[in-house]
């Protein structure tokens, strides 16, 4: 498969790259797989835009598990989906020999990407992964990048038709089994929007009938 050239950012095609890219087009759906690659595009422009000193193997490892754990292997897992693409990255990247310290970095970029007012806080990668991933799917930041570049990218990797709806049926589907995850996380609005029977947890609920007598 040839690799697509964007304007300003390289794709990695290091024997990691290409072993993740290999695993997640096996496991994902093309949907998925597209928008993991437009994840990196917008996260590597948003780095070299902020003059970010960020290791874009990283951050394309961290792209492309981001949402693993919305694959159907996972929909049976009583963790976040989060927390299920970052062990997998981490097993992924343990098994090619990487120091922990930067398996840390890829583990906590994915299991904070859909954590507002943290990840700007933290690492490089973090912080453009949830830029990144904000940016694909809710159109966070869209004015911050070019029309030539929004262009560039999704020639390169096509948004599905009624891409909007179509990646909310895929949080859905990733998240239905497993609500009690969604608890404190906007991820409980996929399952507010498609099951009417859906009732959210309340913190102050919880608070309230806790075992405290006061």
């Amino acid at each position: 498969m040839s690799t697509p050239q964007i304007p300003g950012i390289q794709i990695p095609d290091s024997l990691i790259a290409r072993d993740a890219t290999e695993l997640v087009r096996d496991t994902e759906s093309e949907l998925l797989f597209l928008h993991s690659m437009r994840v990196y595009a917008w996260g590597a422009l948003a780095g070299m835009r902020q003059g970010l000193n960020f290791d874009p193997e990283l951050l394309y490892v961290g792209a492309m598990f981001h949402d693993l754990g919305l694959a159907d292997r996972f929909h049976g897992s009583a963790l976040r989906f989060e927390v299920d693409g970052a062990n997998a990255a981490r097993d992924f990247l343990r098994s090619h020999g990487l120091p922990e310290q930067e398996i840390a970095k890829v583990w906590s970029a994915i299991a904070f990407h859909t954590t507002p007012g943290i990840p700007q806080f933290m690492h490089p990668e973090a912080a453009l992964l949830h830029i990144a991933a904000g940016m694909d799917v809710a159109g966070r930041a869209y004015d911050q990048f070019t029309d030539a570049e929004r262009d560039a990218v999704t020639a390169a990797w096509p948004r599905e038709t009624d891409f909007k709806h179509a990646i909310i049926d895929t949080f859905y589907e990733g998240l239905k089994r497993r609500p009690d995850s969604t608890f404190g996380t906007f991820n409980d609005d996929f399952l507010a929007f498609k099951d009417p029977a859906f009732r959210r947890g309340d913190i102050c609920s919880v608070i309230l009938h806790s075992a405290w007598a006061h």
